[in-house]
C-alpha cells in the first residue's frame, strides 16, 4: 500500500512536470513561428522565472500551489490551491514574480553588454516590459495584488493606464485583462463580501514599505525599458 501511495505521488509530480514542460514547448513553438527559436526559448524562460518567483513565495508562506502553465500570447500562471489568508501574503506573492523576472531580465542585459548580443538585449527589453506591464495596478495583474495592501481603490488608477497602453499598442491581451479586471473593480468600489474585514488589516509601516518597493520597481523598470529601447534603436 505504501509503495502504491509513493507511486501515485510520483505520478502526480510527473503530471505537473509534463503539464509545465508541455505547455512551455507549445509556447516556444508558437513564438518561434513568429520570432524564431532563439528568441522564443529565451522569452519563455523569462516567463518561467517570473512564475517561479510566485511559486517559491507561495510555498514560503505555506500555501499549496500548482506548477506553472503556459498559454501562447497570454503568458503563464500558477494556480493557488490555498488562497492567501491576508492581504500582506497576497502582496508578498504578487511582488515575488516581477522581482524574479526583473532579475532575469537584468542577467540578460549584463550578458548582452558583455558579449555584444542583440538577441540578449532584445530579451532584456522584453523582460523589463513584461514585468512593467504586469505591475499596472489592476487585478488580476501582479500590480493589483501588490497595491491591494494599500487599498483596492488604487486599482482605479490602473484603468486609464490600461486604456492608454491599448491605444498606444492595441492587443487582444489587453482586452482580456480589462474583461478580467471588471469584476475586481466592482469589488474595489463595493467591497468584497467574501473577505473578512481582518483580511486588509495591515500595519501602516508594512503598507508604506510595499508602496515604496512597488514604486521603486516601477520606476526602475520604466528607466531600464527606455534605456534598452534606445540601445536597440542605435
Amino acid at each position: 500500500m505504501g509503495k502504491l501511495l509513493v507511486l501515485l505521488l510520483s505520478a502526480g509530480k510527473l503530471g505537473k512536470l509534463l503539464t509545465t514542460g508541455g505547455t512551455m514547448l507549445i509556447s516556444m513553438a508558437v513564438y518561434a513561428w513568429v520570432f524564431g527559436w532563439p528568441y522564443a526559448v529565451g522569452f519563455v524562460l523569462l516567463i518561467l522565472v517570473h512564475e517561479l518567483g510566485h511559486y517559491v513565495a507561495a510555498r514560503q508562506r505555506g500555501l499549496d500551489v500548482g506548477a506553472p502553465t503556459f498559454i501562447p500570447f497570454v503568458g503563464a500562471w500558477i494556480a493557488l490551491k490555498d488562497q492567501p489568508h491576508d492581504v500582506e501574503t497576497e502582496a508578498y506573492i504578487g511582488f515575488a514574480g516581477p522581482l524574479a523576472g526583473t532579475a532575469a531580465a537584468l542577467a540578460c542585459y549584463f550578458l548582452a553588454r558583455e558579449n555584444g548580443s542583440r538577441l540578449l538585449l532584445a530579451l532584456a527589453y522584453s523582460g523589463c516590459m513584461l514585468n512593467l506591464i504586469n505591475l499596472i495596478p489592476l487585478s488580476p495583474l501582479d500590480g493589483g495584488r501588490i497595491t491591494a495592501i494599500i487599498s483596492p481603490k488604487v486599482w482605479l488608477l490602473g484603468v486609464p493606464l490600461l486604456a492608454a497602453l491599448f491605444f498606444y499598442r492595441p492587443s487582444p491581451m489587453l482586452i482580456l485583462i480589462g474583461l478580467l479586471a471588471y469584476p475586481q473593480l466592482k469589488l474595489a468600489l463595493q467591497g468584497n463580501p467574501d473577505l473578512p474585514p481582518a483580511y486588509y488589516a495591515t500595519a501602516r509601516e508594512t503598507r508604506i514599505n510595499y508602496g515604496v518597493m512597488y514604486l521603486g520597481l516601477v520606476v526602475f523598470l520604466a528607466l531600464m525599458s527606455f534605456s534598452i529601447h534606445e540601445m536597440l534603436d542605435a
